[in-house]
């Protein structure tokens, strides 16, 4: 529908009108970033202002003006808080930059080169900045037409002539910025980007490339995917074995119970019936996201330990529910049931957050009702909305309540409501239920006739039999009732002939009898007859 009326609108522009309102929307998208990147710069002059104003020196309670800031950013654009927190320190920049910010709210330049600006300069001095933020705004304008990596190569140029020490504090700044990063993609695999440093990133490639060519000749996979391979290998503590799968093969077979280095755990959540390979349904791994049933029997096959996980018990009376910390058994339930940080936009993994009571727990008197350690009252927050939530709570801060499902409606300082919903709910229908979430059934048409006109059958074929069995009982007492008829007129002829005296014949003894009669009531029943039994004959 969408695309028929955009052809609609075209269809009678030309190639050049096309690509202007191409560049008209990339002016009026720089502009709304520069409307938004001030808007946050201005929330987190306010929240710095107001943090500031607290207490001279709170402490380690110090919830400051950037983290306010980017909780709120995350909640409201529903962001995890390592991309709002990049979102409101370029804000925050940009504050530095004044003139390159006004190039940008006039959509004259584009946010990815003023991202490249900033990320150049955020080592640069305060009295630098000015001269710099002047120099390429002055210049900026010849850029569009630029790649981004000449782009990089003039602003680093105009950074070393201008603050020379800038650019050794950003090669001293690219140890501490090192990181590993494992990202999920949807095929069952997963990337992994990092910086380290050199001489540790030579010694990992050597390493991988030796497990690598550690191999037969005959091995089926190449380079790149045994390489990959090592990867899992190495993590284990042990060679990489050989795949060709010949008994002769000269490299010596790797034993996967022999394991050295330190043994680590991974969590991975999934339903009784996939783990006997009853049902398909996907599993949960901890750190990657949804694998499929296949992955989970995989996993599971290499002698893993089962654990059941099942809803904790809600009596508030009970001696679990007055500890203050939870037992075990309710804890894995909680971060199985949450998966992640339940604050808006956060996609920090539940097995490494606080286990959070909503309602604070009543540690002066825990049988008074306050705070119990429930299913119902626990929360998984990261330890940066743990705190949060601790030290910037209240009236005027973030405050949570948790529903009878699970869901957890946070309110903002500003009034704002965010709800969360318990992830492993939406995965897992048996955790789902247990929180009285009810599921939505996708419907099928098609499906739904099938069972209607199979209801409609087995209704007729139960009417069928009833009738059939209703017009053989009529059909036998039509009968009875000719039968008896005949009888008695037997009986009469046999008094017209004999004028009341008995027959004495044999056969048909009945004509002796007395006149039947001819109305028989509801509840009769035709007798069993014997099938080899000859009709009577009358005996005349």
């Amino acid at each position: 529908m969408h695309e028929r009326r955009i052809e609609r609108v075209f269809e009678e522009s030309s190639p050049d009108d096309l690509l202007s309102v191409v560049e008209q929307c990339r002016r009026e998208e720089s502009a709304t970033i520069g409307r938004r990147m001030a808007a946050i710069a201005g929330l987190l002059w306010h929240r710095t202002a107001e943090a500031e104003g607290i207490d001279d020196d709170p402490g380690y309670a110090m919830i400051t003006g950037f983290a306010r800031t980017t909780a709120e950013i995350g909640a409201a654009l529903n962001l995890p808080p390592t991309t709002a927190g990049t979102i409101v320190s370029h804000a925050e920049a940009l504050e530095r930059l004044p003139e390159i910010a006004a190039l940008l709210a006039d959509g004259r330049v584009d946010w990815p080169t003023c991202e490249v600006v900033i990320r150049r300069c955020e080592l640069v001095d305060h009295d630098a900045m000015v001269e710099l933020d002047q120099r390429l705004a002055s210049t900026i304008s010849t850029w569009p037409s630029w790649s981004r990596r000449r782009v990089i190569h003039a602003v680093d140029a105009a950074i070393a002539r201008l603050d020379p020490e800038a650019a050794k504090k950003r090669r001293q700044a690219a140890d501490t910025d090192r990181y590993l990063r494992v990202t999920a993609k949807p095929n069952g695999m997963a990337d992994i980007r990092g910086s380290v440093p050199a001489p540790a990133a030579a010694m990992f490639d050597k390493r991988v490339t030796e497990m690598a060519a550690a191999v037969c000749a005959e091995d089926p996979r190449t380079t790149m995917q045994r390489r990959a391979d090592a990867i899992e290998a190495l993590t284990e503590g042990r060679e990489l074995g050989c795949a060709c799968g010949r008994s002769d093969c000269p490299i010596a077979p790797v034993d996967p119970e022999i394991r050295g280095g330190v043994r680590f755990v991974i969590n991975v959540i999934a339903g009784e019936a996939t783990l006997t390979g009853d049902d398909e349904e996907p599993g949960h791994l901890e750190g990657y996201g949804v694998i499929d049933a296949d992955q989970v029997r995989q996993i599971a096959a290499r002698k893993a330990i089962l654990r059941p996980v099942g809803p904790p018990p809600t009596n508030a009376k009970l001696a679990a529910s007055l500890r203050y910390q939870p037992s075990a058994a309710v804890e894995r339930w909680i971060r199985c049931r949450d998966l992640i940080c339940r604050f808006p936009g956060c996609d920090r993994p539940a097995w490494r957050a606080d286990v959070d009571h909503t309602v604070p727990f009543d540690h002066d008197d825990p049988r008074a009702g306050g705070g119990p350690t429930l299913g119902t009252n626990l929360g998984c927050y990261c330890r940066q909305h743990h705190r949060l939530k601790t030290f910037h709570g209240g009236p005027d801060g973030w405050r949570d309540v948790q529903l009878a499902d699970g869901t957890i409606v946070w309110t903002s300082p500003t009034g704002r409501e965010y709800r969360t919903t318990p992830d492993g709910a939406e995965l897992f229908d048996g955790i789902a239920a247990a929180c009285g979430i009810p599921r939505l059934r996708k419907r099928n048409r098609r499906r739904e006739k099938a069972l209607r006109t199979a209801a409609a059958r087995r209704g007729m074929h139960a009417k069928r039999a009833a009738n059939d069995a209703t017009l053989a009982l009529n059909r036998a007492r039509l009968a009875e009732i000719d039968i008896r008829k005949w009888r008695n007129d037997m009986r009469r002829t046999l008094l017209n002939l004999k004028g009341g005296a008995p027959s004495t014949s044999p056969w048909c003894t009945w004509v002796n009898d007395p006149r039947e009669d001819e109305h028989i009531s509801a509840d009769w029943r035709p007798p069993e007859r014997d099938p080899d039994q000859t009709p009577d004959e009358p005996p005349f």
